[in-house]
């Protein structure tokens, strides 16, 4: 996704532009036979044609390296494995799809979690999505991804644990939309997924996360706001806050958008626990969403207009200048002003170090939840409305 995205081309053109692009992408990879570190070849862009079956079985679901929700017998659940990367060891990484295909045709929608490995928030939303519904009454498909990273799952740690000189921790929601030929395993992972599995069975995308290890957030949806298809389905949310940013161009959610998918990126709380409080409201909101689609039916629960909903379009970072004990004085959630006092440190005699405060109006949306820092960490993250502001922005983590 381009940075400059706020001003000059229109969010319709430009969801129409990149399918255009993603065409001719088509055309350079079907020419392309085999690929070398020294020249990565362009990841093909061109949907899965059909299900491939690998003929192998783990725990009774079958595993499969490319998946056409089409082919799949409606009215039931599918539970099966997709083929992800060869592991060091020449093995794969296998990544768990759950599909409810309806009795009858509709909406295609697909539900990503586990992008990051310690979001259990995240994967406990899709979970309880899925088991809520049945297939009998649905018209369409909704397939969830609930372990994309598998490698940073297994050891419940934020990045994947790349083998290289010694190990390297990659940001998997930073090499969207991968590229099946490329030198790292990360990006081939990425490629395989969005390629084979995700982009071709959906018709929207929702892809969850959590705060990370250490920093916990509020409720809140990350949503490009002018694009009429996302903003309809981010308002059926009954959560306080909307971030409307791009954010970074290698996330999976804007690797969905430029695919021409509507998409966006739901956080819920802090990492490595659950939080059932915020998951029910996320179920609520995606079931929502699933309604405003067609896809099941039912009266629409709770949404953006029976709860106070603040909208920023940035968000001013507070990081640490001192190393010591973090004291928060306000709260996730909490208006704050100009000036005010929102953190204190304290050095290891309790001496107050260094005191924090906030340079612009907004709400609290995000604190450090470890108790310590050193400097350059983020304490605290206020989302406000910034004028001046035109796409993407950089943040530090």
């Amino acid at each position: 996704m381009p940075e400059e995205r706020k001003g000059g081309l229109a969010r319709r053109d430009f969801m129409i532009a990149s399918l255009a692009t993603v065409g001719a992408s088509v055309a350079l990879a079907a020419g392309s036979k085999e690929a070398t570190a020294q020249e990565p070849v362009a990841s093909s862009a061109s949907p899965a044609s059909g299900t491939t079956y690998t003929g192998d079985v783990i725990d009774g679901k079958k595993v499969i390296s490319a998946l056409d929700v089409n082919d799949l017998q409606p009215g039931k659940k599918h539970l099966l494995y997709f083929q992800g990367v060869e592991t060091p060891t020449g093995q794969h990484w296998y990544v768990s799809v759950t599909v409810a295909k309806g009795a009858k045709p509709g909406k295609r929608g697909v539900l990503t979690s586990g992008v990051h490995g310690d979001e259990m928030s995240s994967i406990h939303t899709v979970q309880t999505v899925m088991n809520q519904l049945d297939p009998a009454e649905m018209s369409g498909t909704v397939m969830a991804v609930t372990d994309v990273s598998r490698p940073a799952l297994e050891s419940m740690q934020r990045r994947w644990p790349n083998s290289g000189r010694g190990i390297d921790l990659v940001d998997m929601n930073r090499v969207w939309p991968g590229n099946e030929n490329d030198v790292t395993a990360t990006s081939r992972h990425a490629g395989l997924l969005f390629n084979r599995l995700l982009r071709p069975n959906a018709d929207f995308a929702v892809d969850f996360h959590t705060g990370t290890t250490g920093f916990e957030v509020t409720a809140f949806n990350i949503a490009e706001m002018d694009v009429p298809e996302i903003k309809a389905m981010v308002e059926l949310y009954p959560v306080g806050q909307i971030f409307d940013n791009p954010t970074y161009p290698s996330v999976l959610h804007n690797a969905f958008i430029a695919a021409g998918i509507p998409s966006f990126c739901p956080e819920i709380g802090a990492a490595r626990h659950l939080d059932l409080e915020m998951i029910a409201l996320f179920v609520e909101g995606t079931m929502n969403v699933l309604k405003h689609h067609g896809i099941v039916t039912g009266s629409m629960g709770r949404t953006g207009k029976d709860v106070s909903v603040f909208v920023g379009n940035s968000s001013f970072p507070i990081l640490a200048t001192e190393g010591g004990v973090v004291e928060h004085l306000v709260k996730l959630n909490d208006k704050v002003e100009p000036g005010q006092k929102v953190a204190i440190q304290r050095n290891s005699f309790g001496e107050v170090v260094a005191e924090y405060t906030s340079g612009i109006a907004g709400e609290v949306t995000g604190q450090r939840s470890d108790a310590m820092s050193e400097p350059g960490n983020p304490l605290v993250f206020i989302l406000f409305r910034d004028a001046t502001t035109n796409g993407a922005v950089t943040y530090p983590e």
